[in-house]
Formats: structure tokens, C-alpha cells, sequence
């Protein structure tokens, strides 16, 4: 079945619908999902989603545009929450440099430290980079474990920054943007990448393939995404299918 490895149930944009919306999953092909932090109560979300839903697993973490106000005592915190079961990975966190703010110090700070967290408990972690290439992957070389490394959420380098991360056992998320017309970047890195170094992802709400752009993304369009890596790499949706949900649960230790 496919499986969802990075989605955002607990925004607001699913208060009206988000247990139907969940409970259709099954009959459409979804076997898992991964909800994943983003902050302080998008952590907490995840968690409780994760202990209402046997389908549903957690990340926690914080993301590089909500560091400023956090301390140690959210490390702890953090820390405390990687005991429960349904927690597989650190994330999301990393550095965002498209907005000025937090400063890029802070920034760098807190992924060092989420980073160092997840080494301790032996999880890998999810991250987020947005115009930040060469200072996520200098950070990454520098203090991630490779033997729990990750994913690269929402993949938006080049081939050449691609296949370092794959060399250093990552695997690439990729989503809704491999279906836009414009994304002739990705479609090269999805190409040339390896299978099984793939998972796919929704970044649900954000990020809805084409026919959705635009719209509240969800899970059930992640067939759109399949589609594309399946047209691009000359596979069956079934291949792509499999082979994903093999990749995600190697990444997330659940194998």
C-alpha cells in the first residue's frame, strides 16, 4: 500500500473533516502515514494522532521558522517524547533561509541541537532546507550519524547536491511539485535517483499536485505523484508503489 511519509493532519485546515478524512484512507490505498512536527503544537498534534490512529505514527521536532522562542527545556521535552512507540523520527528541522527571520545563527543552533538529539536516541530525522543547500549540507556532514541519517523533505536541489545525499544514505522526499510543469529540476533528479532511494509525501495541507495546485492537499492525491515518478522512471505505479512503501519503512525503522 502507499505510504505517506510526511503530512500535517493537525492544521487547522482539516477541523471539519479530519477524522472522515483519516478514516477513508484504508479503501484508497493508503497503508501509513507520518505526521510530523513542525513546532511546539504541531509536535503535539503528531503525538496525539499517532495514539488515536493505529495507522499513524509521529515525528517531533522543531522547524527552522519557529526557533527563535525555544530552549534546552524543548530539547528535554523533545527527548522525553522519542520513549514512545509510535515516535520514528526527529523532524522536521533544518534551516529555511527564503524569509529573514530567525537569524541564521539561531537557526543553525537549534539543527545542530535536534540533530545531536537524534543521534543520542538513535532516530532519523526529516529535514527541511529551503534556500539553504550549502550551509544543510556542511551542517549535515558535520553532525548527523550516518547510520540513522533521514530524509531530505520536499526535495528542491540539483542532481549534483542529489546524489551527495544519497551517497551519505538519505533518502530524497518527493511530492505534489514532480507534477508541475516547471519542476524540470526535480523531474532530473527523480530520473537519475535510484528507486530506493525515493519515499513520497504530500507535506499535506501545502503543496497539492497538479489537478489540486492551489488547493488543501490530502493523502488521497498522492497517486498523482506515483503517476509521475512511474512516467518519469518508465515503471508501473505498482513498482513505484511497492518500492516506496519498502523505502519508508526502511527509513522509519518500522521493518
Amino acid at each position: 500500500m502507499i505510504f505517506e511519509t510526511h503530512a500535517h493532519y493537525g492544521d487547522d485546515r482539516f477541523n471539519e473533516d479530519r477524522h472522515k478524512l483519516l478514516m477513508s484512507m484504508e479503501e484508497n490505498g493508503i497503508g501509513n502515514i507520518v505526521e510530523v512536527g513542525a513546532g511546539i503544537q504541531s509536535t503535539k498534534d503528531a503525538v496525539n494522532l499517532s495514539e488515536k490512529y493505529s495507522f499513524i505514527y509521529a515525528a517531533v521536532g522543531i522547524h527552522p521558522s519557529e526557533v527563535a522562542g525555544i530552549d534546552e527545556s524543548h530539547m528535554d521535552w523533545l527527548l522525553s517524547l522519542t520513549s514512545k512507540e509510535k515516535v520514528v523520527a526527529i523532524g522536521e528541522i533544518g534551516l529555511d533561509y527564503h524569509y529573514k527571520k530567525p537569524e541564521q545563527n539561531i537557526q543553525k543552533k537549534w539543527f545542530k541541537r535536534q540533530l545531536e538529539l537524534a543521534k543520542k536516541v538513535n532516530l532519523p530525522v526529516i529535514i527541511h532546507s529551503r534556500d539553504a543547500a550549502k550551509d544543510t549540507l556542511d551542517i549535515i556532514k558535520s553532525n548527523c550519524a550516518s547510520e540513522n541519517c533521514g530524509v531530505i523533505h520536499c526535495f528542491s536541489y540539483s542532481w549534483e547536491i542529489a546524489r551527495i545525499y544519497i551517497d551519505m544514505g538519505f533518502y530524497l522526499g518527493v511530492g505534489g511539485v514532480i507534477t508541475f510543469k516547471n519542476s524540470k529540476k526535480l523531474a532530473e533528479v527523480v530520473k537519475k535517483a535510484p528507486l530506493d532511494r525515493i519515499v513520497i509525501e504530500t507535506d499535506a495541507p501545502y503543496l497539492a499536485p497538479e489537478p489540486y495546485r492551489g488547493k488543501r492537499n490530502c493523502s488521497l492525491y498522492l497517486k498523482y505523484v506515483i503517476d509521475e515518478i512511474a512516467k518519469i522512471k518508465g515503471l508501473t505505479a505498482k513498482e513505484v508503489i511497492d518500492k516506496t512503501e519498502d523505502n519508508a519503512k526502511k527509513l522509519y525503522k518500522l521493518v
